[in-house]
C-alpha cells in the first residue's frame, strides 16, 4: 500500500464528507493504493455515523471510536499502530489541511529519503490569540529540540515514512512534538514543505491557553527524557553536590564565625542565631534528597525492560 492517511477528530461532522471526498479525488487521480483512518476521539455528535456511512461506499476507509475523549495524541498513536502504507500521512479532519499536498508530500519521503516532511502554513488564517502562542511556541521548540529547520512543529500535515510511526510513541500531549521523538529515535532527516492554511469553514476551534501553557510544560518532561532518562544520577547527584558544597560553605562559615566570637571573649554568639546555620542544614538535606532521588532513579532504569531497547537501522 502506497499511503495511510491517518485523521484524528473530535465533533467535526460537517466536515467529513467533503474531506473524504477530496481525499479519495486526490488518490485516484494519482493512481494511489490507499487507506483513510478515522480515529474518532470520542465525538460527541454524530461523526461516527457519517464515518459508518462513507465507508459504506469506500473500502478503502477504516476507523475506530473512543469510548471518551483521551486526546490527539492517544488518537494518532492509535492511527499510527493501524496503518499500513509505506507512507503515513497525518492531517487534520477540519478542512484546514489540504489533502491537495499529498502528492509533494508522498514524493518527498519516497524520492528525496526524507524520514518526515512537516508542513508549514506560513500565512495562516487564525486569530491573534492563536496565531502569537503558535510562534512563541515554536520558537522555544526549535531552540531545545535543534531541529532549527522547522516553523511550526504543531502543524497537523505531516508524512512519514512508515517505519517512522513504527518506533515512536506518541502519549500524553506529544503530538506537538512528533519531529522531536523521530530526532530521538534516530530518524534524523527532518524537512520542511510550506502548505497552504485555509480557514476553517465548520465548527469551532479546539485551541485553548491551557495547550499553549501545557506544550511548555510537556516540552520540559521530553527534553529532560532525552538528556537524563537513562542516566537520573547524573542531574540529581549534580544538584545534590553543589547543595552539599553550599552546605559546606555554611558550616565552614558558622565555625569561623564562632571561633572568633571566643576570641574576641564575646560568649553572646550563639550558633542558631546565625543564617547560616540553618543555610548549612537546608542545604545539607536537600542534597541528600536529590542524592536518593538519583539513586531511586537509577535502581527504576536498572530494572526496566526497555533500558537495552535499541532502534536498528541496518545489519550486515
Amino acid at each position: 500500500m502506497d499511503i495511510s492517511v491517518v485523521i484524528p477528530l473530535y465533533n467535526e461532522e460537517e466536515s467529513l464528507p467533503e474531506l473524504t471526498q477530496w481525499i479519495t479525488h486526490v488518490m485516484n487521480g494519482n493512481g494511489y493504493s490507499y487507506e483513510i483512518i478515522f480515529v474518532d476521539d470520542g465525538s460527541t455528535d454524530d461523526s461516527f455515523r457519517i464515518i459508518k456511512r462513507l465507508s459504506k461506499d469506500n473500502g478503502n476507509i477504516r476507523a475506530v471510536r473512543f469510548s471518551r475523549n483521551y486526546g490527539k495524541s492517544p488518537a494518532l498513536n492509535t492511527g499510527f499502530r493501524m496503518a499500513q502504507g509505506d507512507v503515513v500521512i497525518t492531517m487534520d479532519a477540519d478542512l484546514q489541511d489540504s489533502p491537495d499536498e499529498i502528492p509533494e508530500l508522498f514524493r518527498m519521503i519516497k524520492e528525496d529519503g526524507y524520514d518526515l516532511v512537516s508542513g508549514w502554513k506560513k500565512k495562516r488564517y487564525d486569530p491573534l490569540s492563536k496565531t502569537i502562542p503558535t510562534k512563541l511556541f515554536n520558537a522555544t521548540a526549535r531552540k531545545v529540540s535543534g531541529i532549527k529547520n522547522l516553523h511550526d512543529f504543531n502543524c497537523g500535515l505531516k508524512a512519514y515514512r512508515r517505519q517512522v510511526v513504527k518506533n515512536i510513541e506518541v502519549y500524553g500531549d506529544m503530538h506537538r512534538y512528533i519531529p522531536y521523538l523521530a530526532k530521538n529515535a534516530g530518524f534524523t532527516k527532518i524537512a520542511e514543505k510550506e502548505v497552504k492554511h485555509r480557514a476553517r469553514k465548520y465548527g469551532h476551534t479546539k485551541f485553548g491557553l491551557d495547550r499553549f501553557v501545557n506544550g511548555y510544560l510537556d516540552l520540559g518532561t521530553l527534553w529532560f527524557q532525552t538528556k537524563f532518562g537513562v542516566k537520573p544520577m547524573h542531574i540529581f547527584g549534580l544538584l545534590g553536590s553543589l547543595m552539599f558544597f553550599i552546605g559546606f560553605l555554611a558550616v565552614l562559615t558558622v565555625i569561623i564565625l564562632k571561633i572568633v566570637s571566643i576570641c574576641s571573649d564575646d560568649f553572646n554568639f550563639y550558633l542558631t542565631k546565625s543564617v547560616y546555620f540553618y543555610l548549612s542544614l537546608a542545604a545539607m538535606i536537600m542534597g541528600l534528597q536529590f542524592f536518593l532521588t538519583g539513586f531511586v532513579g537509577e535502581l527504576i532504569i536498572r530494572n526496566s525492560a526497555e533500558r537495552n531497547n535499541y532502534l536498528i537501522s541496518e545489519e550486515i
